[in-house]
């Protein structure tokens, strides 16, 4: 897949900082190289209409809020949006 982009949101928490681990697991996994961003500017959050963190977006469509998901979800998602 090209130019994929993640962006996890958060607080900057463990729980998101674990999400955002995850994806770099999950994309290391799947051999897909992607542009991934770590957002916890609370400015930027708030830009985004961001309500409920973590949140999980993939080339700029929101596809989990609120939960932190384990490295076989991410792949399933990813594997969707493909």
């Amino acid at each position: 897949m090209e130019n994929l982009t993640v962006k996890v949101y958060g607080s900057g928490c463990k729980g998101c900082q674990t999400l955002h681990q995850n994806v770099i697991d999950a994309l290391a996994e799947m051999n897909i190289a992607a542009n991934v961003e770590y957002i916890t500017d609370l400015q930027k959050v708030m830009e985004a209409g961001i309500m409920s963190m973590p949140v999980l977006s993939v080339n700029e469509k929101v596809v989990s809020s609120g939960k932190i998901l384990g490295i076989a979800e991410i792949k399933k998602i990813i594997e969707a949006e493909q």
